[in-house]
C-alpha cells in the first residue's frame, strides 16, 4: 500500500522563514521538489542497501524523491532509487582513496566507508546508520572534500533545513 506525505508531513520539513511560502489553500510555490516516491520504490532502495532509511529520510522522499534545484555545491538531492553506499560510488570511492593516503584521516575514512551518500556535487551530504540516535535517526553530514570540512547535524531534517538556505 502506498503512502503518500500529508499536508502536516510535508509542512514538518519547513521552518517558520519557509513557511511563509504556503498559499492560502497550503499548497507549496514554488514547489522544488520532485514527486513523491512510491513506498515500493524506497522499500527497494532499503532493501539494496541492507538497510532501512531514518524517519526523516523516509518523509522526505515520501513528500520529493529527490531535489534537483539545490544551489551551493550541492547539486542534486538523490531520488530513493540511486541513494548508495559512499565508498561504492566512482567519485566517493576516489575521495576515499585521497583521503586514505594523507596521515591522520582515519575517522574520515572511516565515516566515508560506513556512509549512505544522499546528495552530491563538489560537497556531499552523507548519513551514517552506524550512529543512531533513540529516535531512529542517523548522524548527517556536510562534507566539502575541496577544503576538508565535515559539518556533523543530528539528522537528515537538519542537514536539509541547513542547506534549504541555499536554495531558490
Amino acid at each position: 500500500m502506498q503512502h503518500r506525505a500529508s499536508d502536516r508531513e510535508l509542512i514538518g520539513l519547513l521552518d517558520e522563514g519557509q513557511l511563509e511560502v504556503l498559499e492560502e489553500e497550503g499548497r507549496l510555490e514554488p514547489w522544488l521538489g520532485e514527486a513523491p516516491a512510491r513506498e515500493e520504490d524506497l522499500a527497494a532502495a532499503e532493501e539494496r542497501l541492507g538497510v532501512r532509511f531514518p524517519p526523516s529520510l523516509r518523509a522526505f522522499f515520501l513528500a520529493s524523491d529527490g531535489w534537483k534545484r539545490v544551489e551551493g555545491w550541492v547539486d542534486l538531492v538523490h531520488p530513493c532509487g540511486s541513494v548508495s553506499w559512499m565508498r561504492d560510488g566512482d567519485d566517493g570511492g576516489s575521495v576515499i582513496e585521497v583521503y586514505d593516503e594523507i596521515p591522520d584521516n582515519d575517522d574520515y575514512v572511516r565515516l566515508f566507508r560506513r556512509s549512505v551518500e544522499v546528495a552530491r556535487g563538489e560537497d556531499y551530504w552523507l548519513l551514517d546508520p552506524t550512529d543512531t540516535g533513540p529516535d531512529g535517526e542517523w548522524a548527517a553530514y556536510l562534507f566539502a572534500p575541496k577544503y576538508g570540512d565535515l559539518r556533523e547535524f543530528p539528522n537528515f531534517s537538519a542537514l536539509f533545513h541547513d542547506g534549504y538556505d541555499d536554495m531558490d
